[in-house]
């Protein structure tokens, strides 16, 4: 057998090779199949997805209210209600835009240059150049250009995490299939393309993910839901009053005016951009804990996750393969160290066996622990690495940790189960225990064996991958003829050694966190079963009694499937890129929101289904993350649940500013309301450009200090929120409540200011100041009523003096710019006179300050009543949902 070069080399001449194509034989096939490339997705281009944002449902009632205020006269509010339009167009587009390029970055996953066999030489062509029946020459390092079947294979093993999940390199065999995009581990090879472009095992992928469309967001369907209501609101009472102003003999011009008022006073202007900026603002905090947010709605649907569908390596372990236990016949030696540094706590019988052992198996060890930007990092296979970091270790105290002189070594063999190396006069051999543990010993029987065989179950079955190492002297350095079976013989077993890839330590306090959150966990990963179930029994992921499904074990009836995937604790192992998808479109049937995690190619697909896709920042591949609306940032399981407790505040916020926007909605409606009933005859108090002053300008800002609440200490300790934003409890509120409340107070300090002045209802019109400063009492007694709502809507069951004034310190900087901005609109002369408004006199001004423990004082009544109805205590310190 002729020694194969060093991993990681050129010399590509030892291997046979096959004959490959001629020059004008490629041009051919070239021009017949295509360029080897990636097809590329039709896309919808940026002006129609930018059109689409400006006029979905909710945009076209603001483009309609619009277009009716221009027509009435009043192009002021025209241009508001546009330029309000644009800017949650533009904003919404950009967000969506970022999550538009998961299809181009798998073009990228493909190498640029590849050597193959032409006109019987190697020369290296552009990947683009191969086609069907090329030869392509690789060594360990290069990534697999195109679909392959291998027709020369020297201690090959091919890394397909990235297509299939697999964590560990596959060995690969003369006739196996590898397929583009993966890449060589070890040995050198050499296959003749099979596949190229659009019909490789990549581009079915692609093509997969692509083709799938992620559902709506709950948030979405639940805003969409909100606006059909508005609509429908705004509509049927603005039709309505428009009927009845004609009946009671308004003019045609007046009575439509009055219906776009009362269409633009239900219409929530504010409600969009709120909603925006407050998922921005949980984005930012998510991003301080390490999870950054690619898809804004992606924020709250993580507080809608009813079931994680989870990977293991890297999120639920540490991705770093460490030797624990070295066994040799003079003892167990165990190792306490994280990572691939040298630092370790060395204990137990036998260290200067076990740093002989160490020596031997790195020999026979191609991989590098590496310190790289401060962390020590694996150069190669973790695994290698990991016996590195073993023998640096025990190395001797002030001795340098040098890497062996190897003058050959022979790569791992799929059909060998081991590798070899000569440093010197020695060989070394390193591989799994049933493949060396027979060749020690002359016929593997000895005493030594035996124990070796005995520790090697010892350490099966506490989750160890083992290695055992052996030895051999030489009497010389044997010949370029010599067979390697002829010297892998009567070893000397140095002993075992024991590795293992560690759990985050985080991990099962997040679970059971997870859990009592009323979440659903499941691993679903391309690992091997025993792999997969040893890690979740060590986490605590595993339910009881004990399910680990596999993937060409699945059943094919869906409804079965479904039955035994609806569970917490469930592991599904070795599943294909089609089996991740259809676990999350049936979990996803069953009524759950889906959150599913994923680094490799072969999880796009899934994560573009999933309700929340969450792809690993360290580990994970661009396609990954680019499909993915989360991303952490340390590929930590545990940065899920603390980006899901944000996400449930989230959802509690916009509760929150939704009950506040809308008691102002009633308040707005209430003039025009009585206006209509006395026929006209009572003055209007409210303009339209004043209620648009009231949306987009005072109410703006304590509705994002609402949007930025801190998650409560119950938000873990409860189920998913299952009611609509928008139930009958914030109805009742709103239109049972509250509105009325701040409705009552306006209208009575409107009319105070009136009477005050000498009007009686029936009788003419008071003068225009009169008429100006009562308008301007009214917008006064909102302003001031939306202050005390503001600190109301804090809680739905605690009032805002047992939370504490100001423990929100956003929400007093808001409702002092609110005083601010009110101050402005009083008394700015232009201002005032474009919005129909004056300060308010003394009389009307006391009403309107009245409004504050009014608002107050009937929330604190109504939290009274609901603590009584529903019959238990709610402590001070937390801080209930709405």
């Amino acid at each position: 057998m002729t020694p194969q070069a060093p991993a990681g080399g050129r010399d590509t001449g030892a291997l046979p090779g096959v004959a490959g194509l001629s020059s004008a034989e490629a041009a051919r096939r070239l021009a017949e199949f295509g360029a080897n490339k990636l097809p590329e997705a039709g896309t919808v281009p940026g002006w129609r997805r930018l059109l689409a944002e400006l006029t979905h449902f909710f945009a076209i009632l603001l483009w309609c209210a619009a277009v009716l205020a221009y027509l009435a006269g009043m192009p002021q509010l025209a241009i508001a209600i546009v330029v309000v339009i644009l800017v949650n167009g533009v904003f919404a587009y950009i967000q969506q835009e970022r999550a538009q390029h998961a299809a181009a970055k798998l073009r990228e996953l493909l190498p640029a240059m590849v050597s193959v066999r032409r006109d019987n030489r190697i020369v290296k062509v552009h990947t683009t150049e191969l086609v069907p029946d090329d030869a392509v020459v690789l060594v360990a390092g290069d990534r697999v250009p195109a679909d392959l079947r291998l027709a020369v294979a020297a201690g090959c093993s091919v890394d397909e995490s990235m297509l299939t999940g697999e964590s560990e390199a596959l060995a690969k065999v003369p006739g196996d299939t590898v397929f583009g995009g993966t890449f060589l581990v070890n040995g050198q090879a050499e296959g003749v393309v099979a596949s190229t472009g659009g019909k490789t095992r990549l581009a079915e992928i692609a093509a997969l993910t692509g083709k799938v469309e992620a559902p709506p967001s709950p948030l979405a369907r639940e805003l969409q839901r909100i606006v059909r209501i508005t609509a429908a609101m705004a509509l049927g009472i603005g039709t309505l009053f428009f009927v009845l102003s004609l009946l009671v003999g308004i003019s045609w011009r007046d009575a439509f005016l009055f219906a776009i008022g009362v269409m633009v006073a239900l219409v929530p202007e504010g409600l969009l951009p709120t909603v925006t900026l407050s998922l921005a603002v949980g984005a930012q905090r998510m991003a301080q804990r390490n999870a950054l947010v690619r898809n804004l709605e992606a924020v709250e649907t993580l507080g809608s996750t009813t079931f994680i569908c989870t990977d293991k390596t890297g999120t639920l372990t540490q991705n770093r393969m460490n030797a624990v236990e070295v066994w040799t016949p003079a003892g167990l030696v165990s190792i306490i160290g994280a990572g691939y540094g040298p630092e370790a706590e060395v204990t137990g019988m036998g260290a200067g066996e076990a740093r002989h052992l160490s020596t031997a198996a790195l020999a026979a060890s191609v991989g590098r622990a590496v310190l790289h930007e401060g962390k020590w990092i694996a150069e190669g296979d973790p695994m290698e690495a990991a016996i590195d970091a073993l023998a640096a270790r025990l190395a001797d105290p002030g001795q340098p940790h040098d890497d062996p002189d190897v003058s050959h070594r022979f790569a791992f063999d799929p059909r060998r189960l081991r590798e070899s190396a000569i440093v010197g006069t020695t060989l070394y051999v390193k591989g799994a225990p049933e493949s060396v543990i027979p060749l020690c010993g002359g016929d593997g029987d000895s005493v030594a064996a035996q124990k070796a065989l005995k520790m090697v179950d010892q350490m099966a079955s506490h989750g160890l991958r083992v290695l055992a190492v052996a030895q051999r002297g030489l009497p010389g350095l044997p010949g370029a003829d010599f067979k390697l079976e002829e010297v892998e013989r009567g070893l000397t077993l140095l002993g075992l050694i024991g590795l293992h890839d560690p759990p985050r330590a985080e991990v099962r306090v997040a679970l059971e966190a997870a859990r009592e959150a009323g979440i659903k966990v499941a691993m679903v990963t391309g690992d091997h079963a025993f792999t997969a179930a040893a890690i979740a029994r060590e986490t605590g992921l595993i339910g009881t009694p004990e399910l680990v499904l596999e993937g060409h074990n699945l059943p094919e009836d869906d409804a079965v499937l479904t039955a035994l995937l609806d569970r917490d604790g469930v592991v599904v192992s070795r599943v294909t890129p089609e089996q991740k998808l259809r676990v999350a479109r049936l979990l996803q049937r069953r009524g759950h929101v889906v959150a599913m995690t994923g680094d490799g190619v072969n999880d796009g697909p899934s994560l573009q289904q999933a309700d929340i896709g969450v792809a690993m920042g360290l580990s994970g591949t661009d396609v990954a993350r680019e499909a993915a609306d989360l991303v952490l940032l340390d590929d930590d399981f545990a940065t899920i649940i603390a980006a899901v407790e944000q996400g449930r505040a989230t959802y509690a916020n916009i509760r929150r500013f939704l009950t506040y926007h809308l008691t102002d909605n009633v308040a707005e409606l209430t003039p025009f309301v009585i206006w209509a009933l006395s026929g006209g005859r009572f003055p209007l108090a409210l303009s339209v450009l004043q209620i648009l002053a009231l949306d987009i300008g005072t109410d703006l800002l304590p509705a994002l200090a609402l949007g930025s609440e801190a998650p409560s200490k119950g938000t873990l300790k409860r189920p998913p929120e299952r009611r609509h934003l928008m139930d009958r409890a914030l109805i009742f509120r709103v239109f049972g409540l509250l509105g009325p409340v701040e409705a009552l107070f306006e209208m009575t300090a409107y009319t105070a200011v009136l009477l005050g002045a000498g009007w009686t209802p029936g009788a003419e019109l008071p003068a225009a100041d009169v008429l100006m400063a009562a308008s301007g009492a009214a917008f006064t007694t909102v302003v001031l009523a939306q202050l005390a709502n503001a600190f109301a809507c804090r809680s739905a069951t605690v009032p805002p003096w047992r939370l504490g004034w100001f423990s929100n310190r956003l929400l007093v900087w808001a409702v002092l710019a609110e005083l601010g901005l009110l101050a402005v609109f009083l008394f700015l002369g232009p201002l005032a006179a474009l919005l129909g408004h004056a300060p308010p006199s003394p009389g009307g001004l006391a009403v309107a300050l009245a409004a504050i423990p009014g608002v107050l004082l009937a929330d604190w009544l109504y939290k009274i009543v609901r603590h009584r109805r529903v019959g238990k205590t709610t402590p001070a310190t937390k801080v209930q949902s709405l």
